[in-house]
């Protein structure tokens, strides 16, 4: 033994004692280094023969090799990462129990907010109403999954680098078991989000519409979800992917045809809102919760069904929009993001402009 280090207790478990008798304070105590001691040693000393001795194989032999980089195949990898991911999801009540309880509060506040103005739609300011509650139904719960997936994503991210390292699996299976492990969770919520504002809102009772609405939160809170683990994949810290994440929050809303028409988007930035995902959420849910409605409507020059106003919005034809439902389009933006869209007197000034918002939304949203 080494002098001053006590021997191992009767039944005492062996890598706790080790790790009680390796710190520094028993070190500075003996007045020796463990590494050095090692070194000097008749066992380290016969290490290193064997590795000199095994380092070349013997005559006729050849060195050991593999057909493969991963002992198993890639679907084989998949499965193991798939399993591996469902006890982490599984064991990770902070994460998941906390989304569905966050998931069920935001459905009652947003039903409230919003409730049965899904059956008002007698005049053009009810239906620009409840064109922002679709359009908010999808943003809210979207920019919440990727802020508070990033921090599972970082803590795994770690344990991957080790495993990677030994060769355990591909980062293609490990990705897309990562991937694929949310759908579950994602579905649930959907379910519940949706069956909760739908009813509360009071949508159109129909099976198609109600589907087509659960598919566009769903597939809304998969991309969000999905946006928010690449930002960690492809950022150092999880500290620098929140602040990415925030901005490019900011340019979805910014530019997804809600806030700013894309007739009015400048040229160099027109690429950028045919890529934002949250500007074909936006036109797939209104299309599919109004594009079909013959009820009629009445509204500054205007009077027809809802399916032929859209169609009249999308030639680009520009009417008054009342100033409330702009204030009201306002408060969900700074309920919903950044301190940016608070009621400022930039904003002041551009809603007492005499440019109708709501109308060039449409047309932005319905045009070819």
């Amino acid at each position: 033994g080494i002098s001053g280090i006590p021997p191992i207790p009767t039944g005492y478990n062996p890598a706790t004692w080790v790790l009680e008798v390796t710190t520094a304070a028993v070190e500075e105590r003996i007045n020796s280094d463990f590494a050095d001691i090692y070194k000097n040693s008749a066992q380290f000393r016969g290490v290193e023969a064997s590795i000199l001795e095994f380092e070349h194989p013997p005559a006729g032999f050849q060195p050991l090799k593999f057909d493969t980089m991963y002992s198993q195949n890639l679907l084989s990898q998949f499965f193991l990462c798939l399993w591996k991911q469902n006890l982490v999801y599984w064991r990770s009540p902070s994460y998941n129990a906390m989304r569905l309880y966050f998931t069920t509060i935001s459905a009652l506040i947003f039903g409230s907010v919003f409730w049965d103005i899904g059956s008002k739609r007698a005049t053009t300011q009810e239906l620009f109403v409840l064109m922002g509650a679709l359009y908010s139904a999808c943003l809210f719960l979207g920019v919440n999954n990727a802020s508070s997936v990033q921090p599972i994503v970082s803590i795994e991210r770690t344990v991957f680098y080790r495993e990677k390292a030994a060769g355990m699996y591909s980062p293609l299976a490990y990705g897309a078991a990562q991937g694929l492990v949310e759908l579950p969770y994602i579905a649930f919520q959907t379910l519940v989000f949706g069956l909760i504002t739908y009813s509360m809102v009071n949508f159109e009772r129909t099976a198609e519409k109600f589907f087509l609405y659960l598919l566009f939160l769903f597939l809304t809170f998969t991309y969000f979800t999905y946006y928010g683990m690449m930002a960690v994949g492809l950022t150092p810290s999880q500290q620098l992917a929140a602040v990415i994440s925030s901005a490019f929050y900011s340019l979805w809303n910014l530019l997804s045809g809600f806030l700013i028409p894309r007739a009015n988007i400048p040229g160099w930035w027109l690429w950028f809102y045919y890529i934002c995902p949250v500007q074909w959420t936006l036109r797939g849910i209104i299309t599919s919760q109004l594009g079909d409605v013959e009820t009629k409507i009445v509204g500054p020059g205007f009077e027809g069904t809802v399916k032929e106003y859209l169609a009249f919005c999308r030639i680009g034809q520009i009417f008054e929009f009342p100033e409330e439902i702009k204030y009201a389009y306002l408060d969900v933006f700074v309920f919903l993001g950044p301190a940016d869209y608070k009621r400022n007197s930039i904003f002041e000034n551009e809603f007492h402009n005499k440019v109708n918002i709501g109308e060039r939304l449409l047309a932005s949203i319905f045009e070819h």
